[in-house]
């Protein structure tokens, strides 16, 4: 159960941030701008990235966050979780206000950010509260933890050696110590 929960919430994160990056780049509404007699009328479209700026943000934290489940474990996978939840829900707020504040917008891209937010979230939430039982990556990524012996700690080599002094001085006295 540990690895299929792990996948749900890494596949769920990845894809909600996919569908939020793609919500983001399309054209939320467009304004129109009415202008004098011999001008045209101007139609200036608007992504939802230039309408909530941090949209795209926390949709990149949240892929991050997806390869961070696979590489931590412990409290650090429960902290990514908590991360990829904040996430999620700045991700929401920014699809509801893109449906709230905007007079006309093509719904179906807030529509797929709050999609993406809630896959994102759920990973989250998953990660936060049951990430103990999920698998880690194996201990060949880990540093040894050696044992360290007295003697090792100590520097083998507390001054410059004879050879050293006796070059320096050669050249203080202006002989070729090369030959």
């Amino acid at each position: 159960m540990g690895r299929r929960a792990l996948a749900r919430a890494v596949l769920g994160c990845a894809l909600g941030a996919a569908l939020s990056l793609l919500a983001a780049t399309r054209t939320w509404t467009v304004e129109i701008t009415r202008r004098s007699a011999p001008f045209a009328v101007l139609h200036t479209p608007r992504t939802g990235s230039s309408l909530v700026p941090w949209l795209t943000a926390l949709a990149l934290v949240a892929l991050a966050g997806a390869g961070a489940l696979l590489a931590t474990r412990g409290r650090s996978r429960s902290l990514v979780g908590v991360v990829l939840l904040l996430s999620g829900l700045g991700v929401l707020a920014g699809g509801g206000y893109g449906l709230a504040t905007v007079a006309r917008v093509t719904v179906i891209w807030p529509v797929l950010a709050m999609v993406g937010a809630l896959l994102i979230g759920y990973g989250g939430w998953e990660a936060t509260f049951r990430s103990r039982s999920w698998p880690a990556m194996g201990g060949r990524y880990e540093r040894p933890q050696a044992p360290r012996t007295p003697a090792e700690d100590q520097p083998q080599h507390t001054g410059p050696s004879r050879s050293d002094v006796a070059m320096w001085d050669a050249l203080d006295r202006g002989e070729d110590p090369t030959r």
